[in-house]
């Protein structure tokens, strides 16, 4: 029995979940990455660029969220599917913050004068494999060439391997008021054989030092699916992060894809959980979340009632965004760094994936795109029946229909035969002119609005994608 608010229970049965251990996108866009084709290139980008910079909107231009990704770590996680630079050579990184220093000069003459920001997130590899000297410099480097909205979110993705007190410290002065500390699973066993070993109590001491400091948010990242681990030991694992009490979890699935990431050829399948094992996992964690006080915001994220992500939840303003569930309004995202993936209006992009090709791009004054797409009217209209059912659990057809001037029954008359097994299963009920997540159906909210991805439904290659339970 798990509990998805303080009045709804719903019992979720094991056949139901294994129905659902079934690979499917995460929907942090739609469509998704694997769609970006090589025919949008930098000139694209930069005309998506210029269309910001030049339009005219009543009331200003909306803000804009800005993601670096930074992608050296000292060491492989075996498990990682980030895009990543293992070295202990920490001087490389001087090089890719002068390249960073281009592609930031690069947006700035585009855009003309420095555009509000009201989220910024360093991501990777590990962002702490800079020194704090080096993490002064990008956010000078940023500064500089944009505008930080009071109350503007910052954060940072941290490697508790990396952090101290004085660390953390140093990065609050610089700005930073959001933390997510990377911790999987703090049983020793499982961090032994994905080779990131980080007892509980240095990340406990991190957090409380995080509080004391007054970091508005502390985030942490967890994954189950991982190999030694078992429904037991990560009972254990969830009680020892509800006793760190942070006021965001999100809580992945592993996917394992060796073909695709080297990395996980390190793991030996024999020591990966089954099928029965991982749904056990799943269900256990969300019922010790929410036993501790926590809110299911959906799909892979927990929240404090206290938390912005859960007051947007109550208030039905959640948005997605490639970063997860967010309370940023749907906005522009600009992607600096290697491999990072920016929004621009109508179109999706995505930098060089290696550091040589990414040099040479913005070295030459060329913007390091190398892959994205132009959203036709089909795709802006299934992402905004994909990302209503993902983050209000509701698609109201009327706002669709005056919005893209169509009628709902019409248009999507298989997809919505299509949902009449959810129906029956009590995943979503049918109204006149509605469609509505249960209680029940919003665990598998992914498996609904895949029922709208058009790519999807013509493609039998899903296994690229992690698995929904």
């Amino acid at each position: 029995m798990v509990q998805t608010s303080d009045t709804d229970a719903v019992t979720l049965p094991v056949e139901l979940l294994q129905q659902f251990d079934v690979p499917g996108p995460r929907y942090t866009s739609y469509p998704t990455a694997d769609r970006f084709v090589e025919a949008f290139r930098a000139e694209d980008y930069a005309c998506a660029l210029r269309q910001r910079a030049e339009g005219a909107v009543v009331g200003g231009k909306p803000p804009l969220s800005l993601y670096i990704h930074i992608p050296f770590c000292e060491s492989v996680c075996y498990y990682c599917a980030c895009n990543k630079v293992i070295t202990k050579h920490h001087e490389r990184a001087t090089e890719y913050l002068d390249a960073l220093d281009l592609e930031i000069d690069l947006h700035a003459r585009v855009l003309g004068e420095p555009q509000v920001v009201s989220q910024l997130h360093l991501g990777g590899g590990s962002p702490t494999f800079l020194s704090d000297a080096e993490l002064q410099r990008l956010m000078a480097s940023l500064g500089r060439a944009f505008q930080l909205a009071p109350g503007a979110e910052i954060s940072i993705e941290v490697d508790p391997r990396t952090a101290s007190a004085e660390r953390l410290a140093r990065w609050r002065e610089m700005g930073f008021n959001r933390l997510s500390f990377g911790v999987q699973d703090f049983d020793p066993d499982v961090q032994k054989a994905v080779h990131r070993v980080q007892p509980f109590e240095s990340v406990r001491d991190l957090v409380q030092q995080a509080r004391a400091l007054g970091y508005e948010s502390v985030n942490v990242d967890l994954i189950y699916g991982l190999p030694k681990q078992h429904p037991a030991s990560f009972a254990t694992t969830i009680r020892q992060v509800s006793e760190l009490r942070p006021d965001r979890i999100a809580l992945y699935a592993y996917a394992h894809l060796p073909q695709r990431f080297k990395p996980q050829r390190r793991i030996d399948s024999a020591d990966l959980p089954p099928a029965a094992d991982r749904v056990a996992m799943l269900s256990g964690a969300i019922a010790g979340f929410l036993a501790g006080g926590y809110v299911y915001i959906g799909m892979d994220h927990f929240a404090l009632p206290g938390d912005a992500l859960a007051a947007a939840k109550r208030q039905g303003r959640l948005h997605r965004n490639f970063q997860g569930y967010s309370t940023q309004p749907d906005c522009d995202l600009i992607g600096l760094g290697v491999s990072a993936i920016g929004r621009m209006g109508a179109t999706y992009s995505q930098n060089a994936k290696t550091l040589p090709e990414y040099y040479d791009a913005v070295r030459q004054g060329q913007f390091p795109v190398v892959r994205g797409l132009a959203l036709t009217r089909d795709d802006l209209l299934r992402r905004a029946v994909i990302m209503a059912l993902m983050c209000q659990g509701r698609l109201e057809f009327e706002s669709i229909e005056l919005a893209h001037l169509i009628k709902v029954p019409e248009y999507f008359k298989s997809e919505l035969a299509s949902l009449a097994p959810y129906v029956e299963m009590g995943l979503v009920t049918r109204e006149p002119g509605a469609i509505q997540v249960t209680a029940k159906g919003w665990f598998f909210v992914r498996a609904i609005a895949m029922a709208f991805d058009k790519h999807l439904q013509a493609d039998r290659m899903r296994e690229r994608f992690s698995r929904i339970i």
